[in-house]
């Protein structure tokens, strides 16, 4: 199969030829891996017992899910990445927020899963055979993880279509496998080893892993699902079916590995560390497809990961091809993983990644959900790539190529979702109205969202009566 050439053009409708079903299967097949299996132990190791733990689970994936996937709709009428498309919003250089965003998302998510993949390769490598847990093996299994998770993002979307297909009925079944071997020491009662709740108190402590573990698992899509649906003909399939596709593919893709992962926290006692007890309270029989899930899962999501940042920073740096972008990026990302084995508590670290980048992230996402609702998904896809062509003009300049409302009201967003937060090691000053639970990432999106609407309506009513009969032709 031959290297994906296309960067963050757009894509021409003879080679849209994915579809909704496409769209579930790498949805699905991608996530059945560690990366996001660990997201399920968090719960857990908070200080939470089974049925809250679930509960909070559910509860943040299916509202993150029905904020999230309309997002998949834009791309499939802009035929390009969705960072490129909230040009129509930012601005066509100001679209570089949303490409930073969707940089620091992947770069994130691509290390967790490496990280954490390798960390259960090494130790089942140790049971098997006797390998050492010292920092050459950890350093062998993270460069085997990175180079293979480059090969599948270098060969592009086709490549990991394909992965995906294989993912989705592959690690199911190891899944399944899995429940049996770690049933026998199940127990739904809080692990005693996390010292109680982790932030004093019931709700609060509900309320962080409903941001924590399960928000945040549909949130960090905001700016990868439009990969996969600028490949979905708009002439082929309706809107209302990618978006029960992108729905059933997030809901199902991040709810069986996250609901396992709390399973197997419980199963194996995991409270303060997920990797080593996982590894240590497998029954031999269960090693082997341990380690396939560990290896093989952790190089199709990071794969995808990968495969988004390369687009990322290809919409930086338009002159650097996709190809070579995902290279630099991959070695960024590498460096994370070292980073964080060697250095971060992962429970701290997983938490004030996710906390963070979706204070950052969601009032990104509703800007452009916005702009979408106003101009009805009618987009002039031409203007969306002068940036690409390093050229000037048309109907998204706006400001030198910067809608500045735009820009300010993420800004003002982002920045009272920081100051919101409730991380490990900080704990933003508007806590104190909360009454110290997590609002961020609903203060960061209504404040981001409503700031835009009061910045814009008089400027988006008059481009619109001016500019939708063109726009209309042109997509």
């Amino acid at each position: 199969m031959p290297i994906e050439q296309r960067g963050v053009d757009t894509v021409p409708d003879a080679e849209r030829t994915s579809g909704p079903r496409d769209l579930v299967s790498i949805l699905l097949g991608s996530n059945l891996c560690l990366g996001v299996i660990i997201f399920g132990w968090l719960p857990p190791s908070f200080g939470l017992g089974w049925w809250a733990s679930v509960s909070s689970i559910v509860a943040g994936t299916v509202v993150g899910t029905v904020f999230t996937a309309p997002l998949a709709l834009v791309s499939l009428r802009t035929a390009t990445n969705l960072s490129t498309s909230s040009g129509a919003q930012f601005g066509v250089r100001g679209r570089l927020v949303g490409s930073v965003v969707g940089l620091l998302l992947a770069l994130g998510y691509t290390a967790l899963t490496v990280w954490i993949g390798g960390d259960v390769m090494v130790g089942v490598l140790g049971r098997l055979f006797g390998l050492p847990a010292d920092g050459a093996s950890y350093a062998v299994v993270y460069t085997l993880l990175a180079g293979a998770t480059v090969a599948g993002a270098v060969y592009g979307y086709r490549v990991l279509l394909a992965m995906s297909r294989v993912l989705s009925v592959g690690m199911t079944a190891l899944l399944a496998l899995g429940v049996i071997a770690y049933a026998p020491h199940f127990t739904t009662d809080a692990l005693p080893g996390t010292g109680g709740y982790l932030l004093g108190g019931f709700w609060p402590t509900w309320c962080l892993a409903t941001v924590a573990a399960g928000l945040s698992g549909p949130i960090a899509f905001i700016t990868l699902l439009g990969d996969y649906t600028r490949y979905i003909s708009p002439a082929r399939h309706t809107s209302r079916t990618v978006l029960h596709a992108t729905w059933l593919g997030l809901i199902a893709g991040l709810l069986v590995p996250q609901l396992f992962g709390t399973f197997t926290a419980f199963g194996a006692r995991a409270a303060l560390d997920y990797a080593g007890p996982l590894v240590s309270a497998s029954p031999t029989w269960y090693l082997v497809p341990l380690l396939l899930a560990a290896s093989a899962g952790s190089v199709g999501n990071a794969g995808l990961m990968l495969y988004s940042m390369g687009l990322d920073l290809d919409a930086i740096l338009p002159r650097a091809s996709r190809a070579r972008a995902t290279c630099a990026v991959a070695v960024v990302a590498t460096a994370c993983v070292f980073v964080g084995h060697y250095a971060w508590n992962a429970q701290s670290a997983m938490t004030s990644f996710v906390l963070l980048l979706t204070a950052i992230g969601t009032p990104w996402a509703v800007i452009t959900l916005i702009g979408f609702v106003r101009c009805r998904g009618m987009y002039d896809a031409d203007a969306l790539q002068v940036f690409n062509r390093r050229s000037r003009g048309g109907t998204y300049w706006f400001r030198a190529g910067w809608n500045i409302p735009a820009v300010i009201s993420w800004a003002v967003g982002a920045g009272v979702g920081l100051l919101a937060v409730s991380l490990p090691s900080y704990e933003g000053p508007l806590l104190s109205l909360t009454g110290g639970v997590d609002c961020s990432f609903l203060l960061s999106g209504a404040v981001g969202g409503l700031a835009y609407v009061l910045l814009t309506t008089k400027a988006a009513a008059d481009t619109e009566s001016a500019t939708a009969p063109e726009m209309t032709s042109r997509v």
